[in-house]
């Protein structure tokens, strides 16, 4: 380790931190990957050493998260924004209808891509009360008939978070989780596609990690391009254009970090224990912070708050940033400030960050 390198306190939504060893890791073999003598950069994507590193990723998400037999696992590029085009283009055909379950911003985004494409709806929102809190599972009102029903499992601009989710029966369920896949334990057979950006939980940008159930991906519109389609990809490993290499052997050394760690239980057990120091310190406030999500919906990666009044945010936000704090403005469509949390975010960072709220609040009755 380098001991001269003084790391941020990174609370940015995403890209957002990654793990250190893992960054030790790469920057090791960043020139000779394995005696290769070139790095993983230059591999060839056909190439046996590259091979290793996509295959080896693949089996890691799937040990990690118990993904079934009967689901395919895809790295795919475009981000969680272009899954909102794709998972409609895929799967919402001429005269059927999409339920969209909608708590926040990117559930409003996925669902405008959805409209573009066929006849798409509300199931539930919770818009009116300024998202701060997820839907609850008996308000939401859907057909047996749809094709899909689409949630974000994490909204990281209102700082809410699904604690259960629905069963939809033969109705596929689909989810985008990009900001908090892997912080917590969850059944995967739930859902017919899950779809993750990897950069805030899984590794650096310019990967997604879809998780398909294979007999979804039998129902796909054969009509639409090549590369947008979900089965493309699946009968070529991922493999069919040349993938974002780095980032996947990245994304595998995530993984491999996590599985030393003690998993996705140990992670959720880490997560409650992050989050709680920054909520507690809003809650021990007095109204000094305020924050945004219910507390029933509360999320365990996106902590989300107002300072009392708006001229001592500002002064709190300067300060933060003097103090080393990285991405604790909130998210710009809303404003106050926001830490994310994530997996690699350690404990010692929300300590600090804990008491320097107390502290700004002692100071600034």
């Amino acid at each position: 380790m380098n001991t001269l390198v003084q790391r941020a306190y990174n609370f940015n939504a995403g890209p957002s931190a990654l793990p250190l060893a893992v960054l030790e890791k790469a920057q090791q073999e960043l020139i000779d990957f394995r005696g290769t003598g070139m790095s993983v950069m230059e591999l060839s994507h056909r190439s046996a050493a590259y091979e290793e590193v996509h295959n080896n990723a693949i089996a890691l998400l799937k040990e990690l998260l118990s993904i079934p037999e009967n689901y395919e696992v895809l790295f795919l590029q475009g981000g969680g924004s272009l899954q909102f085009s794709m998972v409609p283009m895929n799967f919402l055909k001429p005269g059927e209808k999409a339920g969209y379950i909608m708590s926040g911003s990117w559930s409003e985004k996925a669902f405008s891509e959805a409209k573009l494409f066929g006849d798409a709806y509300h199931v539930a929102s919770t818009k009116e009360g300024q998202y701060r809190r997820v839907p609850q599972i008996d308000e939401l009102k859907y057909n047996p008939t749809d094709a899909y029903i689409h949630l974000t499992s994490n909204n990281t601009i209102y700082g809410t978070q699904w604690k259960e989710f629905p069963d939809t029966g033969d109705v596929p369920l689909i989810a985008d989780m990009s900001s908090d896949i892997l912080s917590k334990p969850f059944d995967v057979s739930k859902f017919s596609l899950i779809y993750a950006g990897a950069q805030k939980n899984l590794g650096p940008s310019g990967v997604t990690v879809a998780i398909i159930r294979k007999d979804l991906l039998e129902k796909a519109n054969p009509n639409i391009p090549a590369m947008l389609k979900y089965s493309t990809h699946s009968k070529n490993n991922s493999l069919y254009n040349t993938p974002p290499t780095f980032g996947i052997y990245m994304l595998g050394e995530v993984l491999n970090w996590i599985k030393e760690t003690g998993g996705i239980n140990e992670l959720a057990k880490r997560n409650e224990e992050k989050a709680k120091l920054i909520y507690d310190a809003i809650d021990q406030s007095n109204g000094f912070y305020i924050g945004h999500a219910e507390v029933e919906s509360r999320s365990l990666m996106n902590i989300t708050f107002r300072v009392k009044d708006e001229e001592l945010e500002k002064k709190f936000l300067t300060e933060a940033k003097n103090e080393g704090f990285i991405g604790v403005n909130g998210h710009r469509s809303v404003g106050g400030c926001r830490a994310s949390t994530y997996n690699a975010v350690p404990f010692e960072t929300c300590k600090a960050f804990s008491e320097f709220m107390v502290k700004f609040q002692n100071e600034n009755r």
